[in-house]
């Protein structure tokens, strides 16, 4: 299969102007590497008609859930590399998980950037009775209570597990990690007092506590403050350098050629410019992104090369 598609991405390549501009000439299958109903679903199902509408093909949204993602990207991995073929996935399938066990069956990096669709901070939030009224107070805090202070979250290598990692190393302090099933579970321990802290994605549910005193958010955890949580500061304003997102983008199968990724780039852009998309989105949590995909590329390297060295000095291994 392998050998049969390289060949096949070798004669594509040669035939790639010409192919952009018969492609697609059949149905656009996108893979969902998670069970329906999450936030992916969400903005697949947003984008879904409008990309039927620029690119002229249908859009065939499948769900391939299992192995925290892996079963979906593995496929995409091995799919003919013409265009018909996608996946929208996060950082966890696409960054992080690959970075924890060698035999995966494929690399984020290998595979090829179409867009960062959307992008979302974390927040770190407390309940309110911890006596920490900001971030520094909370960084002295814990190191005062080396890792007596347990923190909440969707699971072994998850992105708030990494994001959580890398606060600590850089603001050097150590906590207990308990990890939950899921975002939403991880979320509710906070709140009921399981755990001190969480580094999490926002919601309606988890602003609605905020609002009504009773969790304290911190700080989120993107380069700049985000109107998702508004007037609460970045963890970049204490540790410079600081900057994660929970993200959602398209992929191809490697050696997709360029003048195919790029008419689905530029289709996915237009899509996030309508005001209807845009709606859906923000009411996720998401804010549209539609980068280029070279800027996405870019992203995939620099965050393998982040979670890979937090990865390695925490050793985390596959449960």
């Amino acid at each position: 299969m392998k050998k049969r598609n390289t060949l096949l991405a070798a004669l594509l390549m040669l035939a790639a102007p010409a192919l952009a501009q018969e492609f697609p000439n059949r149905p656009i299958r996108v893979i969902i590497p998670y069970p329906a109903g999450g936030t992916t679903d969400v903005i697949a199902r947003a984008l879904q008609e409008p990309l039927r509408a620029r690119l002229g093909q249908p859009v065939v949204i499948e769900n391939r859930g299992g192995g925290a993602g892996a079963i979906g990207m593995r496929e995409l991995m091995n799919a003919a590399p013409d265009g018909h073929t996608l996946v929208i996935a996060n950082n966890g399938p696409a960054t992080i998980l690959p970075l924890t066990d060698p035999n995966i069956g494929y690399r984020g990096t290998a595979l090829t950037a179409i867009t960062r669709v959307t992008g979302a901070p974390l927040v770190l939030v407390t309940p309110a009775s911890l006596p920490p009224r900001d971030l520094r107070e909370f960084i002295a805090y814990a190191r005062e209570r080396p890792g007596r202070l347990n923190y909440a979250t969707a699971g072994v290598a998850s992105l708030g597990h990494v994001a959580t990692l890398l606060l600590s190393q850089m603001a050097d302090f150590s906590a207990t990690h308990i990890p939950y099933r899921g975002q939403a579970p991880a979320s509710l321990a906070v709140v009921a007092g399981e755990v001190q802290f969480v580094l999490t994605t926002t919601s309606t549910a988890m602003n609605a506590q905020i609002e009504a005193g009773r969790l304290k958010a911190l700080a989120v955890s993107s380069a700049q403050a985000s109107p998702e949580v508004p007037g609460v500061p970045p963890i970049s304003d204490v540790l410079p350098g600081y900057n994660v997102e929970i993200w959602f983008g398209l992929l191809a199968p490697p050696r997709t050629p360029s003048p195919i990724v790029e008419k689905i780039a530029a289709a996915v852009r237009q899509g996030l410019a309508l005001p209807s998309v845009q709606q859906v989105l923000r009411s996720a949590g998401m804010e549209p992104v539609g980068s280029t995909p070279q800027e996405f590329s870019r992203l995939l390297t620099e965050e393998e090369a982040m979670w890979r060295s937090v990865i390695t000095s925490a050793n985390i291994k596959p449960e």
